[in-house]
């Protein structure tokens, strides 16, 4: 039996403890037969030897299992039965084995992996909290308005001709916008629970992008912002993917760009071949936003500047979507921005 002084098991403490005190057993009583004079039994000093050596491993293995490494056990077994295991098997502890040192790891691990959870339901509270507060918030701004057109048309608004289609005109505006906000949120649980349906087809995305330049033409001479493809990419890039699904990307990718770009500005639509995937990127030069906000961007609601963002429109919950669409592309979306500078919105799509 090798002895690891560093972590020994219970039975070499035990061992190591009785080697001792049989060898100070055998020391004093040589001592004392030289004290006294008397002479040197050797027999009878290798059998108390032997009988001192196996008491003491004895008591003391007993003593250790009893007293110390059967509350370790109980450590043990106790971290194990809170944890999961892979298999849904819990692993049993050996006691010839180094078990302070498995224990000091169990421990560390499991202390490490209930820190990593509560964390994660800090985060999942705090995200709870922010999207009650702001679904709360989207949806009572529409009501109100809805509700005060109303009242207003009971209390005698409709006899008056001046106010009484302009006042239904706005509350179906409102109305329009609350069923918006429900469908997108309808869309964002379907894609949570993979119950969206992707029709995958091969097409070429950059005629894709010249068919959205076309339908968000006046859209973008409002602001008198040019919509382009980027040099170099004006030949055919084709892709496997769900081509309404992306439709609905672009647009929305393409119109934030519109909305919250530089008046006078442009946005490109670039497309660059990583052999197995297609990078499609929009970009704008526009104000940008700035890196606080990035990371929480494709968030339900999330707006960099609410009250600007809910002046032009939409739900909140577009890039939200889009996040979700090219996840269930089994892709990834990212954003880089500068402040004065202007976004870029890229993501991936296998290529055909």
């Amino acid at each position: 039996m090798k002895l690891n002084l560093k972590n020994p098991t219970p039975r070499q403490i035990a061992l190591f403890t009785a080697i001792m005190i049989s060898f100070i057993t055998i020391l004093i009583t040589l001592v004392l037969q030289l004290v006294f004079y008397q002479a040197i039994h050797w027999n009878f000093l290798l059998l108390a030897a032997a009988v001192v050596f196996i008491c003491a491993y004895l008591s003391f293995l007993y003593a250790l299992k009893t007293f110390i490494y059967r509350r370790i056990k109980l450590i043990y077994k106790t971290i194990h039965h809170l944890k999961q295991p892979k298999n849904g098997v819990h692993t049993k502890m050996d006691m010839q084995e180094h078990i302070i040192d498995e224990v000091e790891k169990e421990v560390f691990n499991w202390a490490k992996d209930q820190r990593n959870e509560i964390d994660y339901l800090k985060n999942l509270e705090a995200y709870r909290r922010d999207f009650l507060g702001n679904i709360s918030h989207e949806l009572k701004t529409p009501i109100f308005n809805i509700q005060g057109y109303i009242d207003t048309l009971i209390e005698g608004g409709m006899d008056d001709k001046q106010i009484n289609v302009r006042y239904l005109k706005r509350a179906a505006t409102n109305v329009e916008r609350l069923n918006n906000i429900i469908e997108d949120l309808d869309v964002i649980s379907q894609l949570e629970v993979d119950a969206l349906h992707l029709d995958l087809e091969k097409f070429d995305i950059r005629n894709l992008s010249i068919e959205i330049f076309e339908d968000l033409e006046f859209k973008a001479e409002d602001r008198n912002i040019q919509l382009a493809i980027k040099d170099g990419c004006n030949h055919p890039f084709f892709v496997y993917a769900d081509r309404e699904r992306i439709r609905q990307v672009l647009v929305n990718l393409i119109s934030n760009s519109i909305k919250y770009g530089k008046k006078d500005g442009m946005t490109q639509v670039g497309f660059y071949n990583m052999e197995e995937n297609i990078l499609i990127e929009v970009s704008d030069d526009g104000l940008g936003i700035d890196e606080k906000h990035l990371p929480r961007l494709f968030e339900r609601f999330y707006r960099v500047d609410k009250s600007r963002s809910r002046s032009q429109g939409g739900t909140g919950l577009g890039l939200s979507i889009v996040k979700h669409l090219i996840e269930a592309h089994n892709q990834t979306i990212n954003v880089r921005s500068s402040i004065n500078v202007g976004s870029t919105f890229g993501f991936t799509l296998k290529s055909a």
